[in-house]
């Protein structure tokens, strides 16, 4: 392998070099932040021609296009370009305008992102757009619910809250047999851990705001697409006008550059506790496909390179007092609705209220836990006092 190639250098080497150009940088190893709008032309021709490699600063900047090329060399040979939005919920509410019209038909994993399902049932709908949610699990048989007019499927691999595991070459196959763009929302894994495009789909979003800028100080989404898709994505970015501020772009970039070893002591860290709480006597599962004994963990093995930090577990039935009072006692634990960060973190859930192609009823509490960077005999420990507060509150 000639490793002074990119296309043949590992992802670790692609994340650090690709996007660097030190001699315009006039040697500096990161680009400068760019804050500016107005792009000048020297000559009229120049204007009307529209000449010249930035144009308009919604349009993009050096900035920009070295966290472009970044990413697409982890995306892989697949992606033919990738957007960048102010979101994750962004990135996926651009993509479906991207890609349908009114009288269209949508197909949505039932284990989808709460806020995905808000924006199909709320814009979508007012736009004459259908939408059918489907078993996570159906696989090949999702071919039963496509319809003439289906014009896209969604998928999350795993759900961030339940993480059933969707089989995305078998979707997939299905839907190109009937003209359906495939969508994942790949923000678990990242492409790092999991190349969506070379599964078959062809939009891959992600919440950026995650383990990419992760440090818990952004908000920034991306869409990487394939050749086919690619030009429908970056009509509706230049028609919608979304676009992300210079600083979260330069972070998302500094967070690119060290996702892999960031990503990995997630994974380590993640099945570590994973494996603790599955033999907690309080605790009766633990939903994590990366666990040889989750449901999902063949086809994780199958298609994924790694994990990320964040899980879920169904605690034994206990009052949900019982449960407030052992969340209020962690300490390193924090709660709060993200994840990806440095920080570990924890919330309760419960799909029961939306979910409408599948039943929720895990049988108790559920909790998810995002784990971070911090030692994992400090994790344990706090969450050993959270449990002997939810016995003692009982």
């Amino acid at each position: 392998m000639d490793s002074s190639h990119p296309s043949q250098q590992q992802a670790e080497t692609r994340l650090v070099t690709s996007g660097r150009d030190t001699k315009a940088q006039k040697g500096f190893v990161n680009p400068p932040v760019f804050h500016g709008s107005t792009v000048l032309y020297p000559t009229a021709e120049d204007l009307h021609a529209h000449r010249g490699e930035f144009t308009y600063g919604r349009h993009g900047s050096p900035t920009t296009k070295a966290f472009q090329e970044t990413l697409m060399a982890l995306e892989g040979p697949q992606c033919a370009g990738v957007g960048i939005v102010p979101s994750g919920l962004s990135a996926i509410s651009t993509t479906l305008l991207s890609v349908l019209k009114a009288g269209d038909h949508l197909l949505v994993c039932d284990n989808v992102y709460r806020p995905s399902r808000n924006f199909c049932n709320g814009m979508l709908t007012r736009y004459g757009i259908e939408t059918t949610y489907f078993d996570p699990l159906i696989g090949a048989g999702i071919d039963k619910l496509l319809k003439p007019n289906t014009r896209a499927v969604l998928v999350e691999a795993p759900g961030s809250q339940s993480f059933e595991m969707p089989d995305i070459r078998a979707i997939a196959e299905v839907a190109h047999g009937r003209g359906a763009l495939v969508i994942d929302d790949n923000t678990w894994a990242t492409p790092l851990y999991h190349r969506s495009l070379e599964q078959g789909v062809d939009i891959s979003m992600q919440a950026a705001t995650k383990y990419i800028g992760g440090h818990s100080d952004i908000m920034f989404g991306t869409i990487s697409a394939n050749a086919k898709a690619w030009p429908m994505v970056a009509e509706g970015i230049r028609l919608l006008g979304v676009c992300a501020g210079p600083d979260d772009v330069f972070l998302a970039l500094r967070g690119l550059r060290t996702l892999s070893v960031r990503l990995a002591q997630h994974h380590r860290s993640g099945l570590d506790m994973a494996r603790w709480l599955a033999a907690r006597p309080e605790v009766a599962r633990v939903l994590h496909p990366a666990l040889e004994t989750d449901p999902g963990h063949a086809i994780w093995k199958r298609d994924f390179t790694g994990a990320s930090g964040l899980f879920s577990i169904v605690l034994k039935p206990a009052p949900q007092k019982a449960v407030d009072t052992m969340l209020d006692t962690l300490k390193l634990f924090g709660m709060g609705f993200s994840w990806g960060g440095f920080e570990s973190l924890v919330i309760p859930f419960d799909c029961d209220a939306y979910r409408t192609a599948t039943k929720w009823a895990p049988g108790g509490p559920t909790l998810r836990l995002h784990i971070g960077l911090e030692s994992v005999d400090d994790l344990k420990a706090d969450l050993d006092r959270g449990f002997a507060a939810l016995k003692a509150a009982m």
